[in-house]
């Protein structure tokens, strides 16, 4: 845990301390996804309620299995190139698989040397916290403006390419909502083969998106080989269905790589229960439901951009905007003092490229702001939220 970087949330907890909010208190820093759970979920824990009191598989039930190999052959055109029995493994929340699937994975060493787990700078806290359990050591690629906002692993020299045993790519990417063409998985694929290591695709805001449908890693890799050698990609009901409460995921891809995960989560023991599954079976069946929450989240996106204007970046996916200042920090200490906006500097999800030197952290000059609240409060807080950035 000494070697963890910070979590963004402590540091801000301590950055605004007691500082007294200037106007009524909105949050805008935190990704979590609020809106009525649909009925049918409601129906589904109900109708399953009795199972509480057996114990669940690791590998889920048939019909969880049979809902999500079905979403995903249709959702990402696979042409049932996914088999339930193969290719896909229920997760605890997502997040609990991100940080676990390095466990199993990561050998000892690799070119005599601890391996290396690459991910993108600012990155998510749990890829550093898995790469650290794992014994390897993480590598923060930055991923700026210039490199599209998404890591530019081939550029890293070969000796460091050499120790890789595994890479996290996020699209669309949590803060800057950048997203991955399939140019970039193909290179990406073509790197992770000739180097020998796993891609980590987390697609959990793969159904969260503006003007296109995100390129996805299993329809690239599929169409790249045949089939999902060296990837795993993993799926979120949080984002997907607006559901952070389920703790319900999915982890998909490489049947060689599921069938390690699955053996060591078979002794690790985090079962999802079985009236989980049956709702989240029934999530991964309705489209509905997240075609509405898309429509929300595009509303929520006209009404930044209408307030905003050229302040902003139209972001390709998710739901956070990406905010552009002089010092992420101070601006967000600002919108708080005065204005009573939460927001989380930019750097706290980043590391410095260059130790001390706190402007090379790809953050530093940016703030995230999540637009996860009701339109109403998202307005009000972005009007003045535009007081400050003027």
């Amino acid at each position: 845990m000494s070697a963890l970087p910070p979590g963004p949330f402590a540091q801000l907890a301590t950055l605004l301390g007691r500082v007294e909010p200037g106007k009524q208190p909105i949050s805008l820093a935190i990704g979590d996804p609020q809106g009525k759970v649909p009925e049918f979920i409601k129906e589904a824990l109900a109708r399953e309620a009795a199972s509480f009191g057996t114990y669940p598989a690791i590998t889920g039930t048939e019909d969880w299995r049979e809902a999500a190999a079905g979403w995903l052959n249709s959702r990402f055109e696979l042409g049932g190139a996914i088999e339930a029995e193969k290719h896909v493994l229920p997760l605890a929340g997502t997040r609990e698989g991100l940080f676990s699937v390095l466990l199993p994975l990561i050998p000892l060493a690799k070119q005599t040397a601890k391996p290396i787990v690459a991910m993108p700078n600012p990155f998510y806290q749990c890829y550093a916290a898995g790469a650290l359990a794992a014994g390897a050591e993480p590598l923060y690629v930055p991923a700026t403006g210039a490199s599209g906002f998404l890591p530019d692993y081939a550029s890293l020299p070969q000796n460091v390419l050499e120790r890789i045993a595994a890479v996290y790519i996020c699209s669309p990417s949590n803060p800057e909502g950048a997203v991955a063409s399939e140019t970039y998985w193909k290179n990406l694929f073509a790197l992770a083969e000739q180097y020998d290591f796993i891609v980590l695709a987390d697609e959990c805001y793969a159904d969260i998106y503006f003007d296109s449908r995100p390129m996805s890693a299993l329809h690239a890799r599929l169409k790249q080989s045949g089939g999902f050698s060296q990837l795993l990609t993993f799926h979120s009901l949080s984002k997907r269905s607006g559901l952070p409460g389920l703790r319900s995921g999915l982890v998909a891809g490489c049947p060689t790589l599921i069938e390690k995960f699955r053996a060591f989560r078979n002794v690790a023991g985090p079962t999802v229960p079985k009236p989980i599954l049956a709702a989240s079976a029934a999530a991964l069946r309705d489209e509905a439901h997240v075609g509405a929450n898309r429509a929300a989240y595009a509303e929520k996106l006209a009404a930044a951009e209408n307030i905003l204007g050229n302040r902003m970046r139209r972001p390709k996916g998710g739901f956070f905007l990406w905010l552009k200042t002089q010092n992420g920090e101070k601006t967000a200490l600002r919108l708080w003092q005065e204005q009573g906006v939460r927001v989380l500097p930019g750097a706290y999800m980043g590391r410095e490229i260059t130790p001390g030197k706190t402007q090379s952290n790809p953050g530093f000059s940016y703030i995230r702001v999540a637009l996860v609240s009701d339109l109403s409060t998202i307005m009000t807080a972005l009007e003045r939220v535009v007081e400050i950035l003027d």
